[in-house]
């Protein structure tokens, strides 16, 4: 017997988590694809934006508490991550730049032929790619497929964001 089986409710607290990830990613990818491709704006634009109406919100937000004499029970200066969660990041990103160019250095040398024919074909055909599709068409493509996985594989229980680096689906 699984533990999906054992404690069902918590099963499908987690099924409805991973759910809500997907349709959460989906709607800020589609947003983000809003911004740069049908307005015609940048992500240095978009960050931009974001900030603006961050801080504008906070100050809008902190005045109002001062004026209503609300405490904030959390102070936003106070917010850390912890050391190892920051490491963490820093080596994931760090594995995964470092495996990419391990590919491509071994693809460039000629050592292995059939790795450099596929990354000459993958790279011609995303060149291709981008002369038709714009950069931001292909990445919001490219998102909404990923979301579309992650909601078909909620209802198996085995989600890509569950799994360990290496991990092969059954």
């Amino acid at each position: 017997m699984s533990e999906q089986t054992k404690v069902p409710g918590k099963f499908v607290r987690e099924e409805m988590g991973e759910m809500g990830k997907a349709i959460g990613l989906l709607l800020s990818g589609t947003l983000v694809y809003h911004h740069c491709a049908n307005r015609n704006a940048t992500l240095l634009s978009l960050l931009s934006d974001v900030l603006i109406v961050l801080l504008s919100s906070l100050a809008i937000l902190g005045l109002l508490f001062r004026q209503l004499n609300v405490s904030v029970p959390v102070d936003p200066l106070e917010w850390q991550i912890s050391q190892d969660t920051a490491c963490n990041i820093v080596a994931r990103l760090a594995n995964t730049v470092g495996a990419a160019e391990s590919v491509l250095r071994v693809a460039a040398t000629g050592h292995d032929k059939r790795l450099f024919v596929k990354v000459v074909i993958c790279l011609y055909f995303l060149a291709a790619l981008g002369r038709i599709i714009s950069g931001v068409t292909i990445a919001y493509a490219g998102l909404c497929l990923f979301c579309l996985s992650m909601l078909f594989q909620s209802s198996t229980g085995n989600t890509v964001l569950n799994r360990r680096n290496g991990e092969i689906l059954d």
